[in-house]
């Protein structure tokens, strides 16, 4: 079973919402939000923008990893 992980960090007065995949691919937004569950939508409507990277998690014979056609990172241990 894949798990795809929504969560924020406080950055200056706000938080900022990350996206981590199964492959260890994570993503923040540039902005921050005033509040933990507005930094959350903002990840889930993030997700939503890469049906590509969801759709792959479908495929078993294609890799996870798509992290060349959008801008990423690599987060070390659980958010």
């Amino acid at each position: 079973m894949s798990t795809i992980q929504l969560a924020t960090t406080a950055k200056g007065n706000g938080y900022q919402a990350i996206v981590t995949f199964p492959d260890g691919v994570s993503m923040s937004s540039a902005e921050t939000y005033p509040s933990v569950a507005e930094a959350m939508a903002a990840a889930a409507m993030k997700l939503l923008d890469m049906p590509e990277r969801l759709a792959a998690l479908d495929r078993p014979e294609a890799p996870v990893n798509l992290g060349a056609s959008i801008p990423c990172s690599r987060r070390n241990g659980p958010a």
